[in-house]
């Protein structure tokens, strides 16, 4: 590739972060901005972010209004009784693969990412660009397990946690290696799934005919969007859940 074709792909990429004709995965950058000598983007992810976030506080607004309101003894509205059932299945999800003793403790944070990874993953049929669809969402939601499981490690197993990993002692390297993996496999698990599904909507969309659109985008969204999402938003918090109460074992 010669000099002028770099700087005409530089060029390019400036006005748009994905240039492709018809095809487009939703990576769009609305404004650039520098900081520190860097050039940011605002782009789609961030936008969906904040919809998604909008979302969630004015679902939490109303639902403490609601429950507020709720007579404890009464019948309750269906609303309510879809809270109870929300929470409830959160519960019961944790105490069965974490165990009643500690798994409560972790009760609130499984629930919220939890609900997060399924808004984010399933957003795409609401015309939104799925966060999770980008690296950076994925890799930050691997990052505080990653810090919860090593917290608890060293909380309940103390210096133990750390010599573990020389157990077998010539698997040391392998060992720190793979606990050092967890971050990366776990977030690159959710990411690759989430964007292999938001590029075949893509192409489809961009490449098919439009009279075929009537039919097909109904049912691949459901299965990409809504059962993809709901598999991977599952599979998410149980590696969390099983990675961190493997530190409960009590000396």
């Amino acid at each position: 590739m010669g000099i002028r074709s770099i700087a005409l792909l530089a060029k390019i990429s400036e006005r748009s972060l994905l240039p492709v004709a018809d095809v487009s995965v939703g990576v769009n950058g609305f404004l650039k901005y520098h900081l520190f000598g860097h050039t940011f983007w605002l782009t789609t992810t961030h936008v969906s972010l904040a919809v998604i976030l909008l979302f969630f506080i004015v679902f939490a607004v109303v639902a403490n209004r609601a429950l507020k309101k709720a007579d404890p003894y009464g019948k309750p509205s269906m609303f309510v009784n879809i809270l109870e059932l929300m929470v409830e299945s959160i519960d019961n999800l944790v105490k069965t693969n974490m165990g009643v003793k500690h798994g409560m403790a972790f009760a609130n944070y499984i629930g919220t990412i939890f609900a997060f990874i399924l808004i984010c993953n399933i957003s795409g049929i609401f015309g939104l660009r799925a966060p999770t669809a980008d690296y950076g969402t994925t890799l930050a939601l691997a990052l505080m397990t990653f810090v919860l499981i090593h917290y608890n490690g060293f909380k309940y197993q103390k210096m133990k946690h750390l010599t573990n990993l020389a157990k077998p002692v010539l698997l040391t390297p392998i060992n720190v290696i793979g606990e050092l993996a967890t971050p990366l496999s776990m977030s690159l698990r959710l990411f690759g799934n989430v964007l292999s599904g938001t590029v075949l909507m893509a192409l489809i969309y961009g490449l098919l005919p439009k009279v075929v659109l009537f039919f097909w985008p109904g049912a691949l969204h459901a299965y990409f969007d809504v059962f993809s999402g709901c598999i991977q938003t599952y599979v998410f918090c149980m590696l969390t859940m099983v990675f961190i109460s493997q530190n409960f074992e009590e000396e």
